[in-house]
């Protein structure tokens, strides 16, 4: 269904788009308000489609539903949860989409092809799907969030001038090919040297450490990747930035059972401690010439009963878990 609607200059005019297939004619598309999901193939092969207006009620850009658009340029996709599969497949000169925050999944080969796409902030993002931005050759930064889960393979294969990524530091962020045995994800990108962690985590992440050694070895593990990257084969990038990952992640969980290991002494130190001024005071209020009793450490009902008159359930409960590394 559609309308034509003249743009208020008189000199073109703007198709109304309420669903099902568009003309392949059309230049100017507004998309009604009534409209939550572009259908499949609802744009495919418009190839002299330069312009489309949208709103912040779509949800959802079906299969090629763009796919092939070569002459669009610019898109605001910023109430889209899903982007399907070829959406934008061949849209050649798209150089800007507008991503919001509630965007989740990315198709395969979503954007496959879209060789003028410069820049993607993605900071909503959870999975993005096989092949999905393969072939964008202007590409060159990336911004992801901690939302982030899934990288799936050959999602930015073959990016050339790709530079700079931004990504969350978790386990298993990248799919592995069975068949192949190897990671896809950012093979090919010959000029990524860049990975930074999202929202100043470094800086967190070195924050949260109590020892001085901690804080330079996990410094030097930061700067190592950006260190290697650029004499790493552009083959290998993938699995580069996974081994580095790993490590990292590695070492901030012997950090952690270290850190534990440490607070649980000095904690139980201070329960002994507090346990035994509250026995001693006890002993001191006795009768005189009565027969002081012999404390029974061992037995679990006096140990609550003292850790709760001491105080030293208060610091347990409330104390110690601020003192653990997140």
């Amino acid at each position: 269904m559609a309308d034509q609607a003249n743009n208020g200059n008189g000199d073109r005019d703007v198709f109304v788009y309420r669903g099902g297939r568009a003309p392949d004619h059309v230049t100017h598309v507004r998309i009604d308000k009534s409209v939550e999901v572009i259908v499949d193939f609802a744009f495919e092969y418009c190839a002299r489609l330069l312009k489309v207006d949208t709103h912040d009620r779509i949800r959802k850009v079906g299969m090629s539903a763009f796919y092939g658009c070569r002459s669009l340029r610019s898109i605001d996709l910023r109430s889209a949860v899903e982007i399907c599969s070829m959406a934008f497949d061949g849209c050649e000169n798209l150089v800007d989409v507008e991503f919001g925050d509630k965007l989740e999944t990315i198709g395969i080969y979503a954007f496959d092809e879209c060789t003028s796409l410069e820049h993607l902030n993605l900071t909503s993002i959870i999975t993005i799907k096989h092949g999905a931005f393969k072939y964008c050759e202007a590409l060159s930064s990336i911004e992801f969030s901690e939302r982030l889960e899934t990288i799936e393979l050959s999602a930015f294969l073959n990016c050339g001038r790709l530079q700079r990524i931004t990504i969350p530091l978790k386990r298993d962020l990248f799919s592995f090919d069975p068949v192949l045995q190897e990671d896809t994800q950012f093979k090919g990108c010959e000029q990524l040297t860049t990975v930074d962690l999202v929202r100043g985590a470094h800086n967190k992440i070195v924050a949260s450490l109590h020892m001085e050694s901690w804080r330079t070895e996990i410094k030097e593990e930061f700067n190592r990747i950006n260190q290697d990257l650029p004499n790493i084969d552009r083959q290998r990038k993938t699995a580069a930035i996974k081994q580095w990952m790993d490590s990292v992640i590695d070492k901030m969980d012997l950090y952690k059972a270290e850190h534990h290991r440490y607070v649980k002494e000095a904690v139980t130190l201070l329960e002994l401690a507090l346990w035994k001024a509250k026995l001693a005071e006890k002993d001191e209020h006795s009768a005189e010439g009565k027969t002081k009793k012999k404390a029974k450490l061992d037995s679990e009902s006096v140990r609550k009963e003292k850790r709760v008159t001491c105080g030293a359930d208060t610091v347990i409960r409330n104390i110690l878990p601020l003192l653990q590394l997140e």
